[in-house]
């Protein structure tokens, strides 16, 4: 009877290991840093000693093995130029096509397979109850927090934009659009927590908003009405915003609104409204230099999401940097001068700006350079600001889950505590909405990240790697 009791015994405890090793969301939380749960894990613990065994671990080690083979699954077409070739000309069609046949939002078989090929790998969901199952999936991992945004955009070339100049009396007279879009906004913070972010875009506002930014006028009073109720129900549920960028058309209204919203919301050293800047333009590090001046002098906490770029197939390319390689030392450069409080231009006879800054990028260099800086400003004692960290849900996995290895490892010499002032604050960019919509967001998405897209080779060798790992330890163990 003993020896059956401890037969029994061990092949629980060896299905438990091979469980926890397919599906490491299911290991213990303890050494979660990065997630809300703040508790410390003594240093003498268990979890900590895994911690530490699995630093040597690669980073999609971290992914559950249902996303790690549909990421490689996904990869292997991204890192295939026939394939993407062959393809591409067919998902913009589906994208944009209003025929009962193609449209996957009206079609249902087509609905099925866009969602299991594609849709459920990027996207949080349809509704509000996929959209928060999926949220809960990532804080699992162990991800601080999410970024929500509806993935409906509205485009707006040259051409159109000089149309709506031309005729600002477009008409909107019971603002239906704007209390739409309020209402969709605050839906999507609904979806969201404390810490969480949610993600705006001001040409969701509709016609008049769109000929107020176009004309860089004031916003129509209802619209920014609406703007504030929304700003006031993040406040309230300790969410934050941030404003995403536009075409360059529209950008120097939406960089004037949302200092606007900055002077209101971004008076303490835990900012509501962050702005966006994209380090392909040319003019963008005079731009940051800019809001730094004006939050110097008015008091308040200047809030940046630091991106590459999010237009480069539509804006006007003399206003983009000459090389992919200047726009990368662009975007390593402001990063640099924000986090060591050194930005050129700013007066030193008065106190430096609060800053926070959110690295929105795929690029594992811009990550580790940054990540770097900080680390060095922590354990010299010298004064540093809030950053965090973010990647699009389906992208960049290796990149995301170098962040949350990072959280949970433990570094010879560090403490506990140091453990927590260096656990770098990872995010997940969410996106939710039709399948169609998403189809749009996500192939705007794909087109702005080319240079990423150029790693897919050494990601889909890591993918490999982790595979095999993970079938090797299945049969050792079994």
């Amino acid at each position: 009877m003993r020896g059956s009791s401890t037969k029994a015994i061990s092949l629980l405890n060896s299905s438990i290991a091979v469980r926890h090793y397919l599906f490491p969301q299911l290991r213990s939380n303890h050494t979660r840093l990065c997630s809300t749960d703040t508790t410390l894990p003594s240093v003498a613990s268990s979890s900590t000693k895994v911690a530490v065994a699995e630093t040597s671990l690669s980073p999609l080690s971290m992914l559950p093995t249902a996303i790690l083979l549909r990421s490689y699954f996904i990869t292997r077409i991204l890192a295939s130029p026939l394939i993407l070739k062959a393809t591409s000309p067919l998902m913009h069609l589906i994208a944009n096509s209003q025929s009962p046949m193609l449209n996957p939002d009206r079609n249902p078989l087509l609905h099925f397979l866009v969602r299991k090929f594609v849709y459920d790998h990027f996207t949080a969901g349809e509704n509000e109850s996929e959209v928060k199952a999926t949220i809960k999936e990532i804080k699992q991992m162990g991800y601080k927090g999410v970024i929500l945004g509806y993935a409906k955009e509205v485009n707006v070339t040259g051409g159109e934009t000089k149309h709506l100049k031309a005729d600002a009396t477009i008409p909107d007279p019971s603002n239906v659009t704007i209390q739409e879009w309020k209402e969709g906004t605050l839906k999507t913070l609904s979806m969201i927590k404390e810490g969480d972010i949610l993600a705006v875009k001001y040409s969701g506002a509709g016609p008049s908003t769109l000929v107020a930014l176009s004309k860089g006028t004031s916003p129509p009073p209802k619209m920014w009405t609406a703007m504030l109720d929304i700003c006031n129900a993040a406040v309230k549920q300790n969410s934050r915003l941030w404003i995403d960028a536009e075409q360059q058309d529209l950008q120097g209204t939406i960089d004037q609104w949302t200092i606007d919203l900055m002077r209101i919301y971004n008076r303490s050293e835990t900012p509501v409204v962050y702005t966006t800047m994209q380090a392909y333009l040319k003019h963008t590090g005079h731009n940051i230099l800019e809001h730094l001046n004006i939050a110097q002098k008015e008091g308040w906490t200047l809030a940046i999401k630091l991106v590459r770029g999010a237009y480069i197939a539509t804006e006007k390319r003399a206003l983009i940097h000459d090389t992919i390689e200047d726009t990368h030392n662009s975007y390593n450069q402001i990063a640099k001068n924000l986090l060591q409080q050194d930005y050129p231009g700013v007066p030193s006879d008065r106190p430096y700006p609060n800053v926070a800054l959110f690295l929105a990028t795929h690029n594992d260099e811009s990550i580790q350079r940054a990540y770097a800086i900080q680390k060095s400003l922590i354990e010299a004692g010298k004064p540093v600001i809030s950053i965090s960290y973010g990647q699009l849900q389906g992208m960049a996995d290796e990149v995301s889950c170098s962040l949350l290895q990072r959280c949970q490892s433990v570094q010879p010499g560090e403490t506990q505590l140091s453990k927590q002032a260096l656990a770098p604050h990872a995010f997940k960019c969410l996106t939710y909405g039709s399948t169609q919509e998403c189809l749009q967001f996500l192939l705007r998405r794909v087109k702005e990240n080319q240079d990423a897209l150029g790693r897919t080779k050494y990601w889909l060798a890591g993918f490999r790697r982790e595979i095999l790992r993970r079938l090797k330890s299945f049969f050792v163990s079994a």
